[in-house]
């Protein structure tokens, strides 16, 4: 069963998209604020496929349940809702962990799309099978393809599933300068209509993960004009 989280304090909002994801598909688990999405993870025993978090909630926020559900679960999917005015909340989710974000107003063909795109990728992860031989090394880190980890000089990095999707796109094209657009397609999908800006936030966050100096990044280097590169 595919089941989708979501928690808006917005009664005609949530029902809008409970009925849209039910169509689609999903079970659909609801929540009028973040205190109450937290009971329901912790019910269903994190039996959860994608969380979908309004920031702005009553008793805990989205930003905050957005944390505390990233701390539980790498895997699970997170998209936050937020409004125009939102700027800087958008990037403070990606940073908590979140996926994506949807901007408010929004057509259900795009919160659907959006959703159908995080559960594949979260689906895909969960099943993914492959010899234990299948582990890249690059100078100090290992990046092992079958428990889908990191390792720097034997230490774990934990990464979500959409972090290590970008380790391994760029552990399997080491040295080569790599487009946001191209990482976009790799990592969320050519269908993803969302801004590529998402990609500088992710980039961001893995290199406070995986840097000495975040601010002066050894590996994960900027090729103005074009996107990232992986030096070792």
């Amino acid at each position: 069963m595919k089941r989708v989280l979501i928690a808006e304090d917005e009664a005609a909002i949530r029902e809008f998209v409970v009925i849209n994801l039910r169509r689609a598909g999903y079970e659909v688990l609801e929540a009028e604020d973040g205190e109450r999405a937290l009971e329901l993870y912790d019910f269903y025993g994190g039996d959860i496929d994608v969380a979908v978090l309004d920031v702005m909630m009553p008793n805990v926020d989205g930003l905050e349940v957005c944390k505390q559900l990233r701390t539980r679960n790498n895997n699970i999917g997170i998209i936050m809702l937020t409004a125009k005015t939102q700027e800087m909340d958008k990037i403070t989710g990606l940073m908590m962990g979140a996926d994506d974000y949807v901007t408010k107003p929004f057509s259900p063909t795009e919160l659907v799309a959006r959703v159908d795109a995080i559960y594949r990728r979260v689906a895909m992860n969960s099943k993914t099978k492959t010899t234990a031989s299948e582990i890249i090394e690059l100078g100090v880190f290992k990046l092992n393809l079958r428990s889908r980890t990191l390792t720097k000089n034997g230490k774990y990095i934990e990464l979500t599933q959409v972090e290590f999707q970008m380790m391994e796109y760029f552990f399997t094209n080491p040295g080569a300068a790599l487009s946001r657009t191209d990482i976009l397609n790799k990592v969320w999908g050519s269908e993803y209509f969302g801004e590529e800006k998402i990609v500088d936030v992710n980039i961001r966050r893995l290199r406070m993960k995986i840097e000495e100096e975040p601010s002066f990044p050894k590996h994960l280097t900027t090729i103005w004009g074009v996107g990232y590169k992986w030096i070792v």
